[in-house]
């Protein structure tokens, strides 16, 4: 029987909608929660035929507008279930949370060989935004991406793999091409991380990363502003988890130090700017060495509880000191005081049209700032550094660039919107965010 789109659930009433962040605002028109794959084909269909625009809202994780939707909003939380496993190829509803499909993997024998440190996306959002993690030997999330079911703009439901020409452009869509419905992943055998992180001066960090990039399957660091120390993280994958972290050390510092007491230190940093130096050297000289082994996921994604803005930047890898070499400088000249860390990640080319680390080496430099502090001139200092060395911003992060710019940084960015003309000629789903970087 056909689907109406009088068959759809009831939407919610509130039509208002924040984003984790707190930086982004919308009041839908309307609201609606398909719960079948007919059912937003239906939903589409209407829009499409009576002109309207439509996005879907994961978890609201995207400080860009890439998620702000004004007249019709879209949530999908009756798309959110396993769908099956055959062996090391994964399918599930593109609603799940990343969190939520983690233990389903582990409870399979299975892992993503490679994630974000966040976990509260849902799996459409962070294939379709570019989350990575970090690792020489990985890209982002999306290149475990082996099929996609979507809901195009004219209301048709298509199947896209790796045999499919456009398969590049509908891996990492940053929501321009469809409606993800499922998503088939291919996934490794569940294995055990062994983390080490070391506080450590930020000269030795520099001078000792080559070798271990090279030497550790993934590796990142965090570095203080205002100060010259820095907090150095390895992960490497061993048999057996022989070292857990005691219960009261993961309170210590996953739950009090790390959310807590930073909450705390923002909130008096935002009050008293003048104290944030003293309170970044503090910091940084109070981080102790720990090492712990734990299932992969557990080590990769850590809890945030305090809320912030952030903007990325992927640069070839050859390029990140000097980005971080223009870091102090910027600080130091800012109208305000920076009260988050930065932090440093580090992956390796992949194949995907829109993916940050097409075709390179790359190194990731996100900057922070504390939800309802001052952010733009920082940003914007630092992206003025990045967007001359190929820098290319993340979908899901702050940044200021339009299409004529992010042409320049994508060699297939023609291409891209050659596929999106085939599957949302109408653009039913665009919205602001997504005129800006691809064009009206």
């Amino acid at each position: 029987m056909a689907v109406t789109t009088s068959d759809i659930t009831a939407p919610p009433r509130s039509t208002r909608w924040r984003n984790w962040g707190g930086n982004q605002q919308a009041v839908a028109r309307e609201v609606r929660t398909p719960g079948s794959v007919e059912e937003v084909a239906a939903l589409v269909k209407e829009a499409a035929d009576t002109g309207r625009r439509t996005k879907v809202v994961g978890s609201g994780h995207s400080f860009t507008a890439i998620a702000v939707a004004d007249d019709l909003r879209v949530l999908l939380p009756g798309l959110s279930s396993p769908v099956s496993v055959d062996g090391h190829l994964v399918t599930v509803q593109a609603g799940m949370p990343m969190y939520a499909l983690n233990a389903y993997l582990a409870a399979n024998g299975l892992a993503l060989p490679n994630l974000g440190d966040i976990d509260r996306q849902t799996v459409a959002g962070a294939i379709s935004t570019g989350t990575h993690g970090t690792g020489r030997n990985h890209s982002t999330l999306a290149s475990c991406v082996e099929s996609v079911t979507i809901v195009t703009g004219t209301g048709d439901v298509r199947h896209f793999d790796k045999s499919d020409d456009d398969f590049p452009a509908v891996q990492l869509g940053i929501g321009a091409l469809g409606i993800l419905v499922d998503v088939t992943l291919r996934c490794v055998d569940a294995f055990t991380l062994r983390a080490d992180e070391c506080p450590m001066a930020l000269t030795d960090v520099l001078a000792g990363l080559d070798e271990w990039i090279a030497a550790d399957e993934h590796v990142e660091f965090y570095w203080y502003p205002y100060t010259d120390r820095a907090q150095l993280k390895r992960n490497t994958i061993v048999p057996v988890a022989d070292q857990p972290l005691s219960r009261f050390r993961g309170w210590m510092d996953d739950e009090f130090l790390s959310n807590t007491l930073l909450g705390a230190v923002c909130r008096l940093g935002r009050r008293v700017p003048a104290v944030v130096p003293t309170i970044q050297a503090i910091s940084a000289r109070a981080l102790t060495a720990r090492t712990y082994t734990a299932r992969s996921d557990e080590v990769f994604c850590t809890p945030r509880k305090v809320r912030f803005t952030e903007m990325e930047y992927e640069v070839p890898r050859a390029a990140m000191p000097e980005v971080l070499a223009a870091l102090p400088r910027i600080i130091e000249n800012l109208p305000f005081r920076v009260q988050f860390p930065v932090e440093v990640r580090f992956t390796g080319p992949d194949d995907i049209w829109l993916s940050h680390g097409y075709g390179r080496e790359s190194a990731y430099i996100a900057v922070h700032q504390y939800s309802g502090s001052p952010y733009e001139p920082y940003f914007r200092a630092v992206e003025a550094v990045c967007e001359p060395l190929g820098g290319r911003p993340h979908w899901g992060k702050l940044h200021y660039r339009e299409a004529a710019s992010l042409r320049t940084a994508y060699p297939r960015f023609d291409d891209f919107l050659a596929v999106r003309d085939r599957l949302d000629p109408a653009r039913v789903f665009a919205n602001e965010y997504l005129d800006r970087v691809l064009g009206a």
